[in-house]
């Protein structure tokens, strides 16, 4: 239990409310390391750091949802099956954007940074998660 952070801990450390912290555990975007003897959930100090990220993929634009639901899509997923899958879904980026006409290339380029942002930050989101 040494170490744990409890929900108040937790929340001060990572700049959000005790509710914030509700809300992204119903959601399954962080998840209580364990519980004490008296059943408060004990969150890992890394978790600020998850917090932190998910609040930076939420400010570029993905739904609290939407991150739940890649984080669970790959939970088990080998990394290298997921680097393929993004190679992929570039290369698919990259071939529209080049054949994109005149009037399409300010959403193309729109979507390129927008892809950009969020590698970024699935990048430190990847970082920040404790190792379990």
């Amino acid at each position: 239990m040494s170490g744990l952070m409890r929900i108040g801990e937790l929340a001060t450390a990572a700049g959000v409310s005790n509710r914030t912290i509700d809300f992204y555990t119903t959601l399954g975007l962080i998840a209580p390391a364990e519980r004490s003897p008296g059943g408060y959930r004990l969150y890992d100090p890394a978790t600020v750091e998850l917090i932190a990220s998910i609040r930076r993929l939420e400010a570029s634009g993905m739904a609290l949802e939407d991150i739940g639901r890649e984080l669970r899509a790959a939970d088990g997923m080998v990394l290298s099956e997921a680097v393929a899958r993004l190679n992929r879904d570039l290369e698919a980026l990259r071939a529209l954007a080049e054949t994109a006409d005149a009037d399409a290339q300010p959403m193309a380029a729109t979507l390129t940074i927008r892809a950009h942002n969020l590698i970024t930050a699935a990048m430190e989101l990847l970082i920040a998660m404790p190792d379990v």
